[in-house]
């Protein structure tokens, strides 16, 4: 089936979602639309991949520093000013559209870390389905830790729509975290449900579990929620190639709305008000990447000499073990590891003696301690 007859079927399916009545009468009809379109939706990014896609300079980008942040924008709402005042690099930046036709790589230190960020080029509606060079552009998305989703402030909120939709469409997940449902396949016994042991199941029951499954041809399963699950959930679990990435929204253009609007749209979740071209609120952007990007800084201190604190070790805090810091160093250090000593907060005394899954937290300065005869 060609690119073109996919977007035609997935179209079809999303007009009948669309005009299908939302009740626990449709819920199982519903359930086998959304997995028909996720298995379409599957077969046109794997048939893109097969092919390639059109080649586009500048789209294979190696990963640098210690963490990947993109910039993800429609076309002329200044992420490539927004690049260049941060980091110095220069994207080419003008008042008309589609300026960057490239993924244009810069660095920045920031808290003693190097945060790589990428422009990449406008997203335009229809880039799930490989328009204006969408699907180079989502699936480089796809390997930052951390999207900055550059808004123009006087149209944030339709363009944040349509940008999640784009980003949605190829399995990329905006500040949510994974499912709480544990699916497992098996040889016989056909379906088992638990519902959710915690709280109401209103979305899923036993026959909308099965109508999904059935459209993957699985009839022996074990389907069990912790969560108040919808059947997308169930579907991205199924699928199971959904990335879920922290996302920061940065409202471009502040100094061209009212007082009351900013306000609005500040105490909204995700969002920061900046201006690119005037500067303002640039360190506040940072931080709240910063935040997003949920990294800490470890000090390295050998015996007989005071912390570096110029070069700090950056780890993520889901793996900040002692262990995940000598790795970090080089892998052969764990192999003569004896104990570590600790000095910081998450040490009980100064310095505490450690073993290698002890947790570290932010600005801990460490030394490492190796076996005799090593």
């Amino acid at each position: 089936m060609s690119a073109t007859e996919i977007m035609e079927k997935i179209a079809v399916i999303e007009l009948e979602i669309s005009r299908t009545q939302k009740n626990k009468a449709t819920a199982t009809h519903l359930g086998s639309l959304r997995s028909k379109i996720a298995k379409l939706q599957r077969e046109l990014i794997e048939s893109s991949a097969s092919k390639g896609g059109p080649k586009g300079e500048g789209f294979d980008v190696t990963k640098t520093g210690d963490c990947r942040v993109g910039l993800v924008g429609f076309p002329s709402v200044g992420k490539s000013t927004l690049l260049t005042k941060l980091t110095g690099v220069f994207s080419e930046a003008a008042a008309y559209e589609f300026t960057t036709l490239t993924c244009v790589p810069g660095v920045i230190k920031y808290r003693g870390a190097r945060i790589q960020l990428l422009d990449l080029p406008g997203i335009i509606e229809g880039a799930k389905d490989n328009k204006g060079r969408g699907r180079q552009v989502i699936s480089t998305a796809r390997t930052c830790d951390v999207i900055i989703i550059v808004l123009d402030a006087l149209k944030p909120f339709t363009h944040r729509k349509l940008i999640e939709h784009e980003l949605e469409g190829v399995g990329i997940r905006l500040n949510k975290k994974p499912p709480a449902i544990v699916f497992n396949k098996k040889e016989k016994g056909g379906i088992a449900f638990s519902p959710n042991p915690n709280g109401p199941t209103t979305f899923l029951d036993e026959e909308t579990v099965k109508a999904i499954l059935a459209e993957y041809k699985i009839h022996n399963a074990d389907v069990k929620l912790f969560d108040d699950c919808t059947d997308e959930d169930l579907i991205d679990v199924i699928e199971g190639n959904r990335i879920y990435t922290p996302a920061v929204y940065a409202v471009n253009k502040m100094d061209s709305v009212s007082l009351e609007e900013l306000q609005l749209m500040d105490d909204m979740k995700h969002y920061v008000m900046t201006s690119s071209e005037k500067e303002w609120n640039l360190d506040g952007l940072l931080e709240k990447v910063w935040e997003y990007l949920d990294l800490i800084r470890v000090y390295t201190m050998p015996r007989g000499t005071t912390p570096n604190f110029d070069e700090p070790i950056i780890l993520h805090k889901k793996a900040c073990t002692v262990e995940d810091f000598c790795n970090k160093l080089h892998k052969t250090i764990i192999r003569t590891f004896k104990h570590a000593l600790i000095w910081g907060t998450s040490s009980k005394h100064r310095p505490q003696r450690v073993g290698k899954d002890h947790v570290l937290e932010d600005e801990d300065v460490v030394q490492i301690q190796k076996a005799h005869g090593t």
